[in-house]
């Protein structure tokens, strides 16, 4: 029987908890099985951003990487929601341009950078953003680097393109569960739907990857790594994936999507997690994933980088300290 979204997340004002931030949580094992959950463990979900690497399979275990010599840097841009700074904006115009392809290849469709210096010089020059600005830029590439070894048609974010095809097995491959569907993401791409225990059990799959000898957990091995390797590219300056993958005391891979969604791999402990804030807080999404890796001792609680996404303070218009947000008490709790 389906159970209820859990409360995780506490919006505390004065004496009062005066928001409450519901949703579920599983943690999947290197056996693919669920070591622990929070809410419904099979609630059916759209993980949107949180599943770039798996739609970044396809690029690695098909042999277009190596063919079109990517490596480890754009490797982690392919699996990125990417601040539009100009470290990113840069590195994916190059990759077009390897391509020999331009802005106009993308679909993904243009979107002011949220880098505040590069968005401020923009203004002053009178420039519009681009295509390559959009925080799935790095995915596209990846996308258009696949169709270009492939040979397929340019509208590569088409349902029953190669591409997508691909990514629609790679997706039920790694969740071990059929697809019920999918809907259109930001960035015009499929985005497939799954169970939240699907999603944990394709986080501990791409945890465990690197013990397995065949292409796609040769693939996922390889993305996991550059992930890790390179924070600054899967996010950037001041996002939680990055500041919490550099806080960590262990190599995990982090990684957010729209509307409450957060996902963790951790390869030295084969564990996978996937979570889903039910009302599509942001906030409550990285103060989630912030206290479940606090829980399994993969962050430590007092360092200011782990406090600015566990504890983060609320403060009004004066400057005043006005409240905090806050995990819920059992979410801390050690198992």
């Amino acid at each position: 029987m389906s159970r209820s979204p859990h409360p995780l997340v506490e919006i505390h004002r004065g004496p009062l908890a005066e928001s409450v931030h519901a949703g579920h949580a599983v943690i999947c094992d290197d056996t693919g099985a669920v070591h622990q959950a929070w809410g419904d463990p099979d609630a059916v979900v759209l993980p949107r951003s949180s599943a770039k690497m798996i739609q970044a399979l396809p690029l690695v275990a098909s042999g277009a990487a190596d063919a079109f010599g990517i490596d480890p840097r754009r490797l982690a841009l392919a699996c990125a929601s990417h601040q539009g700074a100009p470290i990113h904006v840069d590195a994916v115009n190059a990759w077009l341009a390897e391509l020999g392809l331009d802005d106009d290849a993308l679909r993904c469709g243009a979107q002011g950078t949220r880098d505040p210096d590069l968005k401020l010089a923009m203004i002053r020059a009178g420039e519009s953003p681009c295509q390559v600005h959009n925080n799935c830029s790095g995915k596209h590439a990846g996308f258009l680097t696949l169709t270009k070894h492939l040979g397929a048609g340019p509208e590569y974010v088409e349902p029953d393109h190669p591409v997508q095809r691909a990514c629609l097995e790679a997706f039920e491959t790694v969740t071990d569960e059929v697809s019920p569907g999918f809907g259109i993401d930001g960035c015009s791409a499929p985005n497939f739907a799954g169970s939240m225990t699907g999603m944990a059990r394709a986080m501990a799959w791409f945890a465990t990857a690197h013990t397995r000898d065949d292409a796609l957990s040769k693939a996922a091995a390889r993305l996991v790594e550059a992930m890790i390797a390179h924070p600054e590219m899967v996010a950037g300056e001041g996002r939680a994936c990055t500041r919490l993958m550099r806080a960590a005391r262990e190599p995990v891979a982090l990684k957010t999507g729209a509307e409450g969604f957060f996902i963790a791999i951790l390869p030295q402990r084969g564990l996978g997690v996937a979570l889903k804030i039910t009302d599509g807080a942001t906030r409550a999404a990285e103060c989630t994933i912030a206290a479940i890796l606090v829980r399994l001792g993969v962050l430590n609680a007092a360092d200011p980088e782990v406090k600015a996404f566990l504890n983060p303070e609320i403060r009004n218009w004066r400057g005043l300290l006005t409240g905090e947000i806050r995990p819920s008490t059992d979410l801390l709790k050690l198992a």
